[in-house]
């Protein structure tokens, strides 16, 4: 049996939620991250975890809270390239989206067109008759 992963739920009103979301967006993370990394501090120390504010944490071992991790700028620039190309990639899927909603429309507009076979219905036919195309 491999590592499942197990949903945790609960409640809390709307006010506090406001404010865990505004947390998540300064640290650019989404709600489910910051609940993962409370989840894993909690279990990492035994279940030894204090949510005090920034300001107010102080240095337990000797650690910086919160914790700053050096990254090679190599990394950086790949993750900023990475993102670039997901946008550029999100909005040439837009674009085709776009064409092939006016391509329907035309499609289902042009009155001129005498007949329209569906690729489906030739797969059904059992006659030899050729079509042309153009």
């Amino acid at each position: 049996m491999g590592n499942k992963n197990k949903t945790i739920s609960f409640r809390v009103n709307e006010d506090k939620f406001d404010a865990l979301r505004d947390i998540a967006e300064e640290q650019d993370l989404s709600l489910s991250a910051v609940f993962r990394d409370y989840v894993d501090a909690l279990v990492a120390h035994d279940g030894r975890v204090r949510v005090v504010p920034e300001n107010a944490a102080e240095d337990a071992d000797g650690d910086e809270f919160p914790p700053k991790v050096e990254v090679s700028k190599s990394f950086v620039r790949e993750h900023e390239r990475l993102e670039l190309e997901a946008k550029h990639l999100r909005d040439q899927l837009e674009e085709h989206k776009e064409y092939i909603n006016h391509l329907r429309q035309q499609v289902e507009s042009d009155e001129d067109v005498e007949e329209v076979i569906q690729l489906e219905e030739l797969d059904g036919d059992d006659e030899d008759e050729p079509y042309q195309l153009g």
